[in-house]
């Protein structure tokens, strides 16, 4: 399994309100839900909001990456969201927010889960990966630079 094959154009969106790590969370998990049958969006919000209790997922250079296990998700599904606004999202190196990649894995994935992170975090450590991102102006371009950037780590 591959990011690829998990994120659909319609899950990269573009300029995306921001205002905090909270509103940003509840934007996602409100949007996958309509978007998953099988999903609840409280659930969703729970188990990101949940997650980050444990430690930040902002990874630095305005990245973060939150994740969690879902009883009700068949199979992992990732979301890409570029924010209109940098958030405070607790990043480890204390800067603002405003590329994030949701993934949401079936509760009993571990070694998918773990590799679709280290994927993730290939990418998203990159720097002319980010700059491209961030020069994006579009949802469709947006999208065909982060999947440029999936397959040349792959």
């Amino acid at each position: 399994m591959t990011l690829e094959t998990i994120l659909p154009p319609e899950r990269t969106l573009f300029g995306v309100p921001g205002g905090s790590k909270k509103r940003v969370l509840e934007f996602f998990s409100t949007f996958i839900a309509q978007n998953t049958p099988s999903l609840d969006s409280q659930e969703v919000f729970s188990r990101l909001i949940g997650r980050e209790r444990l430690g930040s997922t902002g990874i630095g250079n305005g990245v973060a990456i939150p994740h969690a296990r879902s009883p009700h998700c068949k199979t992992p599904i990732a979301g890409f969201l570029k924010l209109a606004e940098p958030v405070d999202f607790d990043a480890i190196d204390g800067e603002p927010v405003d590329l994030v990649f949701v993934l949401l894995v079936p509760e009993e994935a571990d070694d998918a889960h773990l590799a679709l992170l280290a994927q993730v975090a290939g990418i998203m450590n990159d720097a002319d990966t980010r700059s491209a991102l961030r020069r994006s102006e579009s949802q469709r371009e947006l999208h065909e630079r982060l999947i440029e950037a999936i397959r040349r780590q792959a």
